[in-house]
């Protein structure tokens, strides 16, 4: 079957068998990368602090979401295994050849927001090492952040790059590198507030495990609610991803290793870093008398040139890693699969870097003004209703037969070719249920009785991911023939 110019390029095409090279730890630093940013540590943190469970329960919340996203991730990455296709090209499967583009395109849209995120939170470990070795701190404000700031910001934005420019070889060595040097200075952080806080950091961490009250959008909630809202915004913080991941299965090499890859870098990374958070939480309460947020703000605290050099230098590496695995590598696919002849991977790459960086330029000024959970949440419910759809119609509805060739063709009649290359119904479920999932954290926009329902559930929205995937697997199959 010939391959349409709109469907297919080289970045698109399924990766070949020499060059399905990677293993468990590839993976496993995938997910490392992912899990240990400075944005999931204040998350991590937050949660913590304002769910106001015991500290065991959000353990727990914790954990589960860990293993429940490494459930959702071995369904998404299967397919991606086996016929070496990106995100952007399986979406055809249940969107059909051009309806695939709202979906990717969505999924570009939420990592170029993130990517902006994480471009400034990677920009604050440059300012702080800036500050630390020229005492120079300030500077005139443009838009909320200094001149050292906008210095470190414009550095980050440029390294990233050149990191991406060398393509995905030169990316799978960062990950390898950054992933276990941050685990180094994450736990030195963590042995350092623990010096300076002596036997005062166990009774802060003893009273962080006893609960308090409820903030930030928890307020009011029962605790059953609460946990399953502290589990529902983990899920929620790694969906993109978990939609995605095949953009990275694709290089593995068959799925015991992606299972592996998961299983230590999904649940293991999860479990041992919120354990170096929290001890890392309670020894600042302990040692400053207040909670702080960021970790470079904490470094700095600290006051020690060289453990602020080596800190410094891991979170920039930490945080420049999550971005090109959640970030850079997913929109550059699905940039490239709207117009395959005109976008390759490298221009899909250089286009989110532009649009990142007047995100990040404005995250401090305007975005942030929503709130973190409020943020994490309603991305979640953009996308989560497409993985849902994608997973029922490939297990349940295509019964796990794919046609590879047929995912390239724009020909009248083709497999996945539907109404004008477009499957109707698909689409259909995705808005059905995304605005279900969006209006779950924001109820004004839904009609009365339904507003009033999450309104009342409270939690900021915390359930906006499972509710919209939920949904967007129920009504694709309660609309689509199962026997197609």
């Amino acid at each position: 079957m010939s391959k349409s110019k709109k469907l297919y390029n080289v970045d698109l095409a399924p990766t070949p068998k020499g060059k399905k090279n990677w293993g468990w730890f590839e993976i496993f630093n995938v997910w490392a990368n992912d899990v240990q940013s400075l944005f999931g540590y204040t998350l991590a943190a937050s949660l913590f602090l304002a769910s106001g469970l015991n500290g065991w329960a959000v353990f727990l919340a914790l954990i589960l979401a860990g293993f429940f996203i490494m459930w959702l991730v071995n369904l998404s990455g299967k397919p991606s295994v086996k016929h070496g296709i990106p995100y952007p090209v399986f979406a055809r499967v249940s969107m059909g050849v051009f309806g695939a583009n709202f979906p990717a395109m969505a999924r570009g849209l939420v990592a170029m927001f993130w990517y902006g995120a994480q471009t400034y939170a990677a920009s604050t470990a440059v300012a702080l090492l800036i500050t630390g070795v020229t005492g120079i701190s300030g500077g005139s404000e443009f838009l909320g952040m200094s001149g050292v700031m906008w210095i470190s910001f414009i550095f980050v934005s440029a390294f990233q790059i050149y990191l991406f420019w060398q393509g995905m070889d030169l990316i799978k060595k960062f990950l390898n590198f950054a992933g276990p040097a941050v685990y180094i200075v994450m736990i030195f952080l963590m042995l350092a507030i623990w010096q300076k806080a002596g036997g005062s950091l166990l009774s802060e961490v003893g009273n962080i495990f006893s609960g308090g009250a409820r903030s930030g959008g928890f307020e009011g909630l029962g605790s059953f609610a609460a946990f399953v809202a502290v589990f529902s915004i983990m899920v929620g913080y790694f969906a993109a991803v978990v939609i995605n991941f095949g953009d990275f299965a694709r290089f593995v090499k068959n799925e015991n290793e992606m299972k592996k890859g998961n299983l230590w870098g999904l649940v293991g990374n999860v479990i041992f870093f919120s354990f170096i958070t929290l001890m890392i939480t309670g020894g600042t309460i302990a040692v400053f008398g207040e909670y702080i947020a960021q970790p470079t703000d904490m470094v700095a605290k600290v006051d020690n040139m060289f453990f602020t050099l080596i800190a410094a230098f891991a979170f920039f590496s930490a945080t420049v890693g999550i971005n090109m695995v959640a970030n850079f590598v997913p929109p550059a696919y699905d940039l490239s699969n709207l117009m395959p002849q005109k976008i390759n991977f490298r221009t899909g790459g250089l286009i989110t870097a532009i649009c990142g960086f007047v995100i990040g330029g404005l995250w401090v000024s305007v975005i942030t003004k929503m709130g973190m959970f409020p943020f994490v949440n309603t991305l979640g419910a953009i996308l989560a209703p497409v993985f849902g759809i994608m997973i029922v119609d490939y297990y349940v509805i295509k019964k796990e037969k794919l046609d590879v060739n047929a995912l390239f063709s724009d020909k009248k009649g083709g497999k996945y070719y539907y109404n004008d290359g477009f499957n109707q119904k698909g689409m259909l479920a995705w808005a059905i249920s995304g605005y279900i999932a969006i209006g779950s954290v924001w109820p004004n926009i839904l009609p009365g009785g339904l507003g009033d329902f999450f309104a009342n559930l409270g939690g900021g929205g915390g359930y906006a991911w499972i509710i919209g995937a939920a949904l967007g697997a129920i009504v694709h199959l309660a609309i689509s023939n199962k026997n197609k």
